[in-house]
Formats: structure tokens, C-alpha cells, sequence
């Protein structure tokens, strides 16, 4: 008889930071764990988004029970939208705030089917089939996050989703060492923990830390203070309006994001205000600098993130000036370094002071750094470890970190997207051969209509711009009507290029003349000119752009 055995599918987390996607499976039953997005790459260009491959699920969408969400980072909620409704719309369980920005984000897509949502909190239950899943508060840089103990005819697994040991947070919880134990007790067959703080020593700041800092900012400030965050960071957000009210400044909110996440974590009760601190852009010009802080989304140098339109004077109401400080709390996202490098030159550029994570400790990361990894991996003392939530050096960090802590390098699962893992009762296997993950493109209102080949053609086009050539032939005789059209962009100026414009024109009537005598179809000498245009514009230009031969016939 065939053993039962327990399957983990992750389609998307492992290997990289965000797109965080997992699936547990027992027999015919299934539940998913998260379903983020992650944000595009030098190498994605025009992409907005990019999403888990869920052709595995669509196959089996009838035997999912339930998608549970850890917290409210889009990296673990931002997909829903563009998945749940093609795999069966199931039920979604996440607490308040969580279920709250799920909502929300929702809403922009009224075509998708209405959600199915279930709050939960620290210490629920919830059945799903043959899972049971215990709910546990956890630290991050967002209130409301959860890890998971998760039961199964197997045994349990504790997934710890993203989270950090703070033993002095602001605005949330400590961090609950016994009840991390229960957790444990009875042991633990296996434990998927965070690993994106796995390269950094020590212990992540606390967010008290970070809080007193920002305090010798607004003791010392005279004019306006200007703080751009993440919008998802719901505690630090409460420290800035804590602060403006302890030192008597009113408190304007800037930027979509920003304005919608302190709407729904007001209506939560997680964001509290005084009556009257929060005013809008136009009611600013009545109050002195001293009095004025302006928390705005775009510490990361987005285009169309409020701070961006302050320092471009786009901005309705606000220039940046003299006297102003503008405070950066929040890390780089890999990628973006040169996009911050430039909003700090355009900052000092006009007069303003700033203050960023560099300079002072205004900014904790969410995620635990090995100490606080390690301590996980000894409270749980898990049978297998697997490391999840990191590219994979991160994840590599990690496992030794577990090997360190006494777990048996056999028992340890280092893997990529799209390996399945099974466990049953006398081992554990990692199948060598993936099943479909290439990740999908989300541009504009096409999902999964960008692939490799447009990607490749993008970046050609930013790197050496298009060539056409417009040639118009006679159907009968086969020969060339008139001189051929060319329209370049991004390769060259054609009112420069005259010479070398007449020597490709030359060429493609001698390629088409030579096609006709030979009864070449179009369809024939399309890629002739193509290829031996392109050769001819490297040997002159040492740039291969994009060559595209139009060939009419008449």
C-alpha cells in the first residue's frame, strides 16, 4: 500500500524577495499559504508587476480549501487579484488588517469575483480538511502579522512567516518567548522560516530604537519635516503622527498608498490621531513651518510618488526650501540604489537637509538576523528545517545556520521554486525535475501576455533603438517602385546620417533587384534585408538595432 505523505509545492519565495507563494497538500486536499507580487527588474522593462505561475493549481482547483495570509505586505497579498478568481475563489483568513488592505486593493479590479474573507487573530483555530491552523503573533515591520503552526496527520509545521525578535516595539505586541514554546511542545516535524535577514549578524533594532531617534529630529527641527516611508510601515507612521502631536505639528498625509493604508488601519484602531491633526494639503499654507509635517510616500525615488513631485515642483501645493528636513526612513530595496542616490543630490540641490538610514537609525528592517534566526531554530528544534522568504544566498545562510543549531544536513530542504518536496513517515524527498514556474508579467491590463521574447525585444529597443525600412515592390514585375522609406528611433539622427542612409537604401533595392530576378517571394526577402542590413549597420555603426523590413506589395 501506498504511504500517505505530505507535499509541499512553493510557487514562489524561494530563490528571491517577494512573490512569497506556497502550497501544502495531503491527499486530495490543498491549502495555499500567501499569494504576493513581486516588483520588476532592470531585466523586466515596462513590467508593473510580477506574479506566481499557477498553472500547477488551476489543474487542481477544486480541491483547494482556503488561502491563508500571514500580513499585509504585498509581497504575501499583492496577487490576489489577479490569481484567486482562476483557481476557484476560496475562502481568504487574515486578520483584520490584513483582510482590510486585501479589501481594498480589491476594489481596483471590479471585475474579479467578490472575496470570500474571514478574520482571524493571535490564537484562532481554523479546520481546513486535514489541516489544522493555529494562528501566533509575530513581530514585522507591519501589526497584525501572524506565523503559523499548522497540524497535519504528519505532524506539525511551523511556518514563521516574515518576522523579527522585538522585545520593545512600538504600537504592538512584544514578542512572546513562551508562547513560541507551546508552540513547539510535542516537537516540530518541520519549520520554514524567514531567511532575508540570514546574511546580517547579530539582532535586528528594535523599533523603540528607531522611535527615539526620530524624536532628536523633531526636538532639533525648525521647519517643515518632511518623512517619506513605506506606506505599509502602520507603526512607524504612528511614531511620526505621535511625534507631530507631542511637539505640535500638524500632520499632512501625501501619496495614494499613504493615504489609503492610514484610512483603513484608522478605521481598525491600529493608527490613532488627536482630533484635528491630520489636515489636508490645501489648509498647509496656514500654519508656520514649525507646525508642519508632511508624510509622504517615495523614499525610493518613484517617479510619481508624492516626494518625487515636491522636488520636481509638479506638486499642487508643496516646493521643497531652505530649512526643511526631509527624513528617508526606510532601507533601499535592491535595485533602487541609484534612484535614492539621485533623490538625496536633488534634495541637497535645493537646500533642504535630509537624514536617511546611513546617517542615523531611522530605519529597522522586519526581518530577524541570525540571532534571532538561530534562537527560532532552538526554541523549535524542528526535525527538517526548510528556509524560505530570501534569495539563495540567503536561504544558504540560513541552512547553515540550522546546521549550527544541531539539524542533521540531510533534514534540511535548500531548494528553488517549483521543486516539489514530499515527506511521509520514513523520509523526505526533493524532486529533481520542476514543474512550471516561469514567473508572469503583469503590464497594464495583460497578464502573462509578456513573455521572454517581448522582454528580449524591449530591452533591444532601449539599448539600440529600431530601424524600418519601408520598401513598396510591383506585384508583376517584381522590381522596386521608389527609394525606400527609413524611420529610425534611438539609433540615429537620420538629418546626420545621410551617407550612410543612402548606402542602406542602395543595398536593400540591390537585395530586393537581385530577389526579383531570382522570383523571391516577400516573404523570402523580408529576412534577407533584415540580416544583411543588420550586418552592414554593425560594420558601420558597431550597434545592432532592431531591424524591421516592411515589404508591400502592389
Amino acid at each position: 500500500m501506498e504511504k500517505e505523505e505530505l507535499r509541499i509545492v512553493p510557487l514562489g519565495g524561494l530563490g528571491e524577495v517577494g512573490r512569497n507563494m506556497m502550497v501544502l497538500e495531503w491527499g486530495d486536499k490543498a491549502i495555499i499559504i500567501d499569494m504576493g507580487l513581486s516588483f520588476p527588474e532592470e531585466k523586466t522593462p515596462g513590467v508593473d508587476y510580477v506574479i506566481p505561475n499557477i498553472s500547477y493549481l488551476q489543474k487542481n482547483k477544486k480541491q483547494i480549501l482556503g488561502l491563508v495570509l500571514t500580513h499585509g505586505h504585498y509581497d504575501h497579498i499583492g496577487a490576489i487579484p489577479y490569481i484567486l478568481g482562476k483557481i476557484g475563489n476560496p475562502p481568504i483568513f487574515g486578520s483584520p488588517l490584513t483582510l482590510g488592505i486585501t479589501q481594498k486593493r480589491q476594489e481596483d479590479f471590479p471585475t474579479q469575483p467578490k472575496l470570500q474573507l474571514n478574520e482571524i487573530n493571535a490564537g484562532s483555530k481554523v479546520e481546513l480538511g486535514p489541516f489544522t491552523v493555529e494562528f501566533f503573533h509575530q513581530n514585522h515591520n507591519i501589526p497584525d502579522g501572524h506565523g503559523l503552526l499548522i497540524k497535519t496527520p504528519l505532524g506539525k509545521i511551523v511556518h514563521t512567516s516574515d518576522f523579527k525578535f522585538d522585545f520593545s516595539p512600538t504600537n504592538t505586541p512584544v514578542t512572546d518567548i513562551e508562547l513560541l514554546k507551546k508552540v513547539a511542545d510535542g516537537g516540530v516535524l518541520l519549520l520554514m522560516s524567514d531567511s532575508t535577514g540570514a546574511e546580517a549578524e547579530g539582532s535586528s533594532l528594535s523599533e523603540k530604537v528607531i522611535s527615539k531617534n526620530l524624536e532628536k529630529i523633531f526636538e532639533k527641527a525648525s521647519g517643515r519635516i518632511i518623512t517619506a516611508t513605506f506606506a505599509s510601515l502602520i507603526n512607524r507612521i504612528q511614531d511620526i503622527i505621535t511625534l507631530s502631536e507631542k511637539y505640535n505639528r500638524k500632520v499632512v498625509i501625501e501619496g495614494y498608498g499613504m493615504k489609503t493604508n492610514i484610512e483603513i488601519a484608522r478605521n481598525l484602531g491600529y493608527i490613532k490621531t488627536k482630533k484635528g491633526t491630520i489636515i489636508s494639503a490645501d489648509k498647509a499654507s496656514l500654519y508656520d513651518d514649525n507646525k508642519l509635517t508632511i508624510l509622504s510616500t517615495g523614499a525610493q525615488g518613484e517617479g510619481n510618488a508624492a516626494l518625487m513631485r515636491i522636488l520636481s515642483k509638479q506638486h499642487r501645493h508643496f516646493r521643497l526650501k531652505k530649512g526643511d528636513c526631509v527624513i528617508l526612513s526606510s532601507s533601499v530595496i535592491p535595485g533602487n540604489e541609484r534612484a535614492v542616490q539621485n533623490l538625496k543630490d536633488d534634495i541637497m540641490r535645493q537646500g533642504a537637509d535630509i537624514i536617511h538610514s546611513q546617517m542615523m537609525d531611522i530605519h529597522a528592517k522586519g526581518h530577524a538576523q541570525q540571532d534571532e534566526l538561530k534562537e527560532m531554530i532552538k526554541i523549535m528544534s524542528p526535525y527538517y528545517f526548510m528556509p524560505i522568504h530570501g534569495q539563495y544566498s540567503m536561504m544558504a545562510s540560513h541552512a547553515k545556520l540550522a546546521q549550527e543549531e544541531g539539524v542533521l544536513p540531510e533534514n534540511i530542504i535548500l531548494t528553488d521554486n517549483g521543486h516539489l518536496i514530499t515527506i511521509n513517515e520514513e523520509k523526505m524527498n526533493i524532486a529533481k525535475k520542476p514543474f512550471p514556474v516561469t514567473p508572469i508579467m503583469v503590464d497594464g491590463s495583460g497578464i502573462g501576455d509578456v513573455g521572454g521574447v517581448v522582454l528580449h525585444d524591449r530591452t533591444e529597443l532601449a539599448s539600440s533603438g529600431i530601424f524600418v525600412i519601408i520598401a513598396v515592390i510591383d506585384k508583376k514585375s517584381r522590381k522596386i517602385k521608389n527609394s525606400p522609406d527609413i524611420i529610425s528611433r534611438g539609433f540615429i539622427y537620420l538629418r546626420e546620417s545621410q551617407i550612410l542612409l543612402t548606402e542602406v537604401r542602395k543595398k536593400v533595392m540591390g537585395i530586393i533587384s537581385e530577389g526579383g530576378k531570382k522570383n523571391k517571394s516577400t516573404k523570402d526577402i523580408k529576412p534577407e534585408i533584415k540580416a544583411k542590413i543588420e550586418s552592414f549597420l554593425f560594420s558601420k555603426t558597431g550597434r545592432r538595432p532592431m531591424v524591421l523590413p516592411v515589404v508591400i506589395e502592389i
